[in-house]
């Protein structure tokens, strides 16, 4: 149906096709929808008809991994366009919260009519109709057109259209399997046939085409077909048939009674022919068999999977069996859930509750043998040993008809795959299968999974206090909280840790914390008994094949929490496809974890286990500086992007060149530093410790840049020394005159002012004569610190050096923070016009090289300067541009800066409410910014709004809280505008000796850095 009937009142109505390309009509009209992204934006709202799309899930549908930064401005005008083309579009695209929510009727699109024609085809199949089930079902198969957006509506999209098409293709397989069972046989042999050429390596399809062929009479066509999908599944993927093909080959090979055409039977009537009548129903005077394990009574948290287990096992019967799968790393407690819901459903399952241990994963075991199995399954069940058939498949066609008579709840406890669960599964929709394993087992058809987690750190608390009881752990509850993190939320290793400390009354939990510590001894400590997590483990490790064990440990190095494709590529020595199928591989195991797409952690326990177990064959030297070498070039493209202008030092790595990520624009560069800063601080210590000087120096730089602009000043200083170890250890005079130099830079965020200058002079003196763009850095920080020390007069004979060096090397960058901070300490001093006339200059360079952090800075200060000089307007346009630009993110300290003068403006112009919010905020950012140096400038400030607000008594507060972060740093220039604030708060107050106390203090201070009358006046 392409157009839309009209409706009750013969009004056209609008209909959506969206089962293949995108279509809309308004009766016979076919509507136009406009741009790509406005398509896109339709298509995933019709994707969740009813639902609320939330506003990143449409930005992510309509650019994937690249979005603009006004992405959300742009999705809002999409929807506003669509409203507009749509007919009584603003009541079909409706807003909800945080995004938009598609209101259809039934008729009005053809996913829903899907969707109804399937489930009535269900309810027909259950009622035994088969008839009326395959014109449900080809009703669906006439609507659908191909995939959404013919496959072209990018990452998201792909994604859901993948789902229908599982959809698509179980409809498309239920229909034949009807028609075959109503004794359709040749009419069915070409859809088969082009069905088969759109999804060829679909066994299902091929052993309908086989089955079809068949009892068409084609025998030899039917044994090629299988001949055909075996060469062709050995050329695509390297494997064979599975075995319901390979059965099916061998029955149509042997003219099997199984496969002849024949009239449908009844279960019941199926059942007769396998076993007596008495064996099949349930005995009234024997009691249902019952083989569960007992439940944990201190069972604690994983309420949402329990929830979902037994609201399946309570869901009224669908047509087939219910399969409920709970995956996850070893130790994560899925035996205990699924025991504990099993429990919980007993009383649904009337006929029986059993239990197999598949022993998939058991220390010195083999997995069980599915004939074993169920000749355990069957005489649980009361089928008398002479019974049971030999064979495999005969055991299971016993099973599945014993089963059919019975409401039956079968938990499959640690299996190995799907080929060990499939012969074991009944076949009634009564009865409920539970199954675990550490491995999801993606190719059993009908199964819902629940991947099991780790335990919240609230969880881990209440099992701990049930397991070891409330008087040990509300006695020493730091101690507990620390166990429970230790132990990582993992069940097993809880469980082990309170059995120890139950079995040893005297150990205190600080006890065990303290032997916990130490990581290398850490799994031995997690042992007891039978149990142990290194055990646990070692079964995973085990069960992988030798390739995939040396790239676990090898991963083991990385020292990241996350882990993405590229930088594992560099450590493996693959190429990021190979990186990412490993990386899959042991997520599958469950020895990784994945909180994102595209990024994989280890649990600590199991990163643990990965360094112990590494061998003397494992090139760690190699892939540790592989690794180092992916960072250094990642972040030098990061650099390029984030710091354009900056001066380059040293050589890159050479050689093979790892594959890098996507780094071209400012949010993808910024966006994988966040991501990468903790591994980077670990590469470049490790790098540091190793015999890597020059590749340590280069990395460290980039960092540099990064946590600056960030405010990480702690950090940047670890980093900062790291990288003058490795130039002294390069014996490079240029390399460490600017590691030195940077260092220099640390101590004065951090406000060590002396130290700093030290530092800046010992590079100096390093390339005096030698190397003038690194002489002139040198000079540059070595005038910042002695003006953040009010010695304004050095400061000038030092940056007046500095700056023509710059310019004759075209370092306009370098030239412009020169410039910059000279126009600070002409500002300090009350030189405005210089203030001006330099910071005006720094400004216009930073603008010409992009550097936006900067070019925030001078703005600041020029607008401070036109204050000086009394052109407020002109301050107003500047700190009015400076606001513009800021980002939160990015060195929040200075933002803060800026707010505060912004509110000082406010505040002048009357505008009381804006000053106050302005000044709320620079608080509020400033005091998660870790520079004292920041925090002094910006509280100074706030007290003087507050003050010219009339509250002297908030302002005496700011001010004293500015002169003792100043004192502490001797930032002489602030030291003395805290006291003029003191002074003139005091005297608000009435307290006239504090307040010439105050005064004079300031005086002598502004008169030692010779600062002039009118920059004394607050």
């Amino acid at each position: 149906m392409d157009s839309a009937a009209p409706s009750a009142s013969g009004r056209p109505v609008v209909r959506f096709n969206i089962l293949g390309s995108l279509e809309g009509w308004h009766g016979e009209r076919r509507l136009r929808l406009g741009s790509p992204t406005q398509e896109r934006v339709l298509v995933t709202l019709l994707l969740e008809p009813g639902r609320m799309v939330p506003l990143p899930r449409l930005v992510a549908a309509a650019w994937d991994e690249a979005p603009p930064q006004t992405a959300g401005h742009q999705i809002r005008k999409s929807v506003a366009a669509l409203r507009t083309r749509i007919p009584d579009g603003a009541s079909m695209i409706v807003t909800d919260g945080a995004g938009y929510r598609a209101m259809l009727g039934e008729h009005q699109l053809d996913l829903h009519e899907f969707t109804q024609w399937a489930r009535q085809a269900r309810q027909a199949v259950t009622a035994g109709h088969a008839a009326e089930a395959v014109g449900h079902l080809r009703a669906c198969l006439d609507l659908w057109r191909g995939p959404v957006m013919a496959g072209a509506g990018g990452t998201v999209i792909t994604a859901a259209s993948a789902a229908l098409e599982e959809r698509h293709m179980a409809v498309a397989e239920q229909y034949f399997e009807l028609q075959l069972e109503l004794g359709q046989s040749t009419e069915l042999v070409g859809p088969l046939r082009e069905l088969i050429i759109a999804h060829p390596l679909r066994e299902t399809l091929r052993g309908r085409l086989m089955l079809a062929l068949y009892r068409a009479g084609r025998q030899a066509e039917a044994l090629e077909e299988f001949g055909r999908v075996r060469a062709l599944l050995v050329e695509e993927l390297g494997i064979d048939p599975g075995a319901e093909l390979t059965r099916l080959y061998e029955a149509i090979l042997r003219d099997s009674p199984e496969v002849a055409p024949r009239v449908p039977q009844s279960v019941a009537d199926r059942a007769a022919l396998l076993a007596p009548a008495a064996y099949l129903q349930p005995s009234a005077s024997e009691p249902a068999p019952c083989t569960l394990p007992y439940d944990l009574p201190d069972f604690t948290g994983r309420e949402p999977e329990l929830a979902r287990i037994l609201q399946v096992g309570r869901a009224p019967a669908g047509g087939s069996t219910r399969i409920v799968g709970v995956d996850g790393m070893g130790g994560s407690g899925k035996s205990a859930l699924a025991v504990h819901a099993a429990h919980l459903l007993a009383a649904d399952y009337p006929d029986g509750q059993l239990f197999v241990d598949l022993r998939g994963f058991s220390p010195g075991e083999k997995a069980q043998e599915p004939s074993a199995v169920l000749h355990s399954l069957l005489r649980a069940v009361g089928i008398p040993d002479d019974r049971i058939p030999d064979d495999l498949e005969r055991r299971t066609t016993l099973w599945r008809t014993v089963s059919a008579q019975r409401r039956l709840l079968l938990l499959l406890d640690n299996a190995a795959d799907a080929a060990q669960v499939r012969p074991l599964l009944p076949a009634a929709e009564d009865c409920l299968a539970i199954l675990t394993g550490r491995v999801r087992m993606l190719d059993l058809d009908g199964a819902e999974w629940l991947s099991l987690g780790l335990l919240s750190p609230d969880d881990s608390a209440t099992l701990l206090t049930r397991t070891l009881g409330a008087d040990r752990t509300t006695a020493e509850p730091e101690a507990t909280a620390r166990l429970a993190g230790l132990c990582g939320g993992l069940p097993l290793a809880l469980r082990i840790t309170t059995a120890r400390l139950r079995n040893r009354p005297r150990w205190t939990v600080q006890y065990l914390v303290d032997r916990l510590a130490d990581e290398t001894r850490r799994l031995r400590e997690l042992s007891a008994g039978e149990r142990s997590v290194e055990a646990t483990l070692r079964l995973s490790y085990q069960a992988m094949d030798a390739d995939q064990r040396i790239a676990f440990r090898l991963l083991g190095l990385h020292p990241g929490s996350a882990i993405d494709v590229h930088s594992a590529a560099a450590l493996l020595g693959t190429d990021v496809h190979d990186a990412e199928d490993t990386l899959e591989n042991l997520l599958d195991a469950h020895l990784l974890e994945q909180h994102e797409a595209g990024l994989y952690g280890f649990h600590d326990l199991v990163r643990t286990y990965a360094m112990s177990v590494r061998e003397a064959e494992d090139d760690e030297e190699g892939a540790v500086g592989r690794l180092v070498s992916y960072y250094t070039l990642a972040t030098d493209q990061a650099c390029d992007v984030l710091f354009p202008g900056r001066e380059r030092f040293g050589e890159l790595p050479v050689g093979d060149v790892p594959e890098l990520p996507r780094l071209d624009s400012d949010a993808r560069a910024l966006r994988w530093y966040d991501r990468e800063h903790e591994a980077l601080l670990a590469v470049v210590a490790r790098a540091g410790a190793g015999a890597r000087p020059g590749p340590t120096a280069l990395l460290a730089r980039n960092l540099l840049f990064y946590l600056d602009m960030r405010g990480h000043y702690e950090q940047f200083r670890v980093v900062s020394r790291i990288a003058v170890d490795a130039a002294r250890e390069l014996a490079d005079p240029m390399l460490l005159s600017v590691s030195l130099s940077n260092l220099a830079v640390a101590h004065w965020w951090l406000g060590d002012f002396r130290d700093g200058i030290a530092t800046a002079q010992e590079g100096l003196e390093l390339v005096s004569g030698k190397d003038r763009g690194s002489e002139a850095s040198c000079l540059d920080v070595l005038g910042l610190l002695h003006g953040a020390l009010g010695n304004f007069d050095e400061a000038r004979t030092y940056l007046t050096q500095a700056i023509p060096l710059h310019r004759e090397l075209g370092l306009d960058r370098m030239e412009a923070q020169a410039l910059d901070n000279l126009g600070t300490v002409e500002t300090w001093s009350g030189h405005y016009a210089e203030g001006v006339r330099h910071s005006a200059r720094a400004t216009e360079l930073n603008r010409r090289v992009g550097a936006r952090s900067n070019e925030i800075h001078s703005l600041t200060w020029l607008a401070l300067a036109h204050l000086g000089t009394g052109e407020d307007e002109r301050a107003r346009a500047c700190l009015a541009q400076a606001l513009e630009l800021c980002d939160e993110s990015r060195k929040p300290g200075n933002v803060a800066f800026v707010l505060a003068h912004w509110a000082r403006l406010c505040q002048r112009r009357g505008e009381a409410r804006s000053a106050a919010e302005h000044a709320e905020r620079a608080l509020e950012l400033v005091s998660a910014d870790s520079s004292a140096l920041r925090q002094a400038a910006v509280v100074n400030v706030v007290g003087l709004v507050q003050l010219r607000s009339g509250a002297p008594d908030r302002a005496m507060e700011m001010y004293r809280q500015a002169h003792q972060l100043a004192s502490r740093l001797c930032y002489r220039i602030e030291i003395a505008r805290a006291l003029s604030g003191m002074a003139e708060a005091a005297q608000a107050l009435g307290d006239e000796p504090a307040a010439r106390q105050h005064r004079h203090a300031a005086e002598a201070l502004y008169d030692a850095m010779g600062v002039t009358e009118a920059a004394r006046r607050l």
